[in-house]
């Protein structure tokens, strides 16, 4: 029978006279991969090294989940995940840059912004790259990178706040929410290149939505509105990534 190819520990016949330096290299490869293994499953997260940077890479997905634990069936993540890992990587001395990768409809907004807050407050070289959607709150996560990518196939969904549950219909209510949209609006203007204005206008937008006020832009769109620096796939992401780490070295 034909030898199969295996994942497993394989080892030449003579690995001390062959490769001296083989069963180490091969522990320590190995390890590193099972480490990494455990980083996805537990956070969605990874640290990778390509021999010259070391970059961590963070997944935002499903919905985020705010205050209040979302049912279980709900594909989230939890803000209160996210928020050490960010200190930890901008405290960290070996991780160079943040890649974020997003796929989010949406969830708690103050989570959300939270969120944001913190990517753009960070010194180290952070890129964030599209995919699939952005919707909701995950649009100033978006742009909240120093840098930003959708790819062409993904979708950002911009619409105005809403709260789930009873709302009281008075003026204090739609004066919470005009100042909530108002922060929103101002965080995505100082962090992209879409003027708040603009942000606004596409947020109420009446004619394109068939149950709801808003916009959708695609990849291309969203480019050409200045919501996303640029049209790219995860390679492109990650040379941008790469070209911010070596100018920040020379700086």
């Amino acid at each position: 029978m034909r030898n199969r190819p295996r994942y497993d520990n394989c080892t030449p016949d003579s690995p001390e006279t062959a490769f001296p330096d083989a069963e180490t290299s091969e522990k320590t490869e190995t390890e590193e991969v099972a480490s990494n293994r455990g980083q996805i499953i537990e956070s969605g997260a990874v640290t990778t090294n390509n021999g010259q940077h070391i970059i961590h890479s963070l997944t935002i997905i499903g919905q985020i989940e705010g205050h209040y634990i979302l049912p279980p069936n709900n594909k989230t993540t939890k803000y209160e995940h996210l928020i050490p890992q960010l200190v930890a990587i901008e405290e960290s001395p070996e991780i160079e840059g943040l890649l974020i990768l997003l796929n989010t409809v949406g969830g708690d907004i103050e989570a959300g912004l939270a969120l944001a807050e913190l990517i753009s407050g960070m010194k180290k070289p952070t890129v964030s790259l599209v995919l699939g959607g952005g919707h909701s709150i995950g649009v100033p996560l978006a742009v909240a990178a120093k840098r930003s990518f959708i790819a062409p196939t993904a979708t950002m969904t911009l619409h105005p706040v809403r709260m789930n549950g009873l709302v009281l219909g008075v003026p204090q209510a739609f004066s919470y929410f005009e100042r909530m949209q108002e922060r929103i609006a101002g965080f995505v203007a100082g962090n992209s290149g879409m003027k708040p204005e603009r942000f606004a206008e596409l947020c109420m937008n009446t004619d394109e939505l068939v149950m709801d006020v808003g916009s959708v832009l695609d990849g291309e769109r969203a480019v050409e509105e200045g919501l996303i620096s640029n049209l790219g796939s995860l390679s492109d992401a990650i040379s941008a990534l790469y070209e911010m780490i070596e100018q920040q070295k020379k700086e």
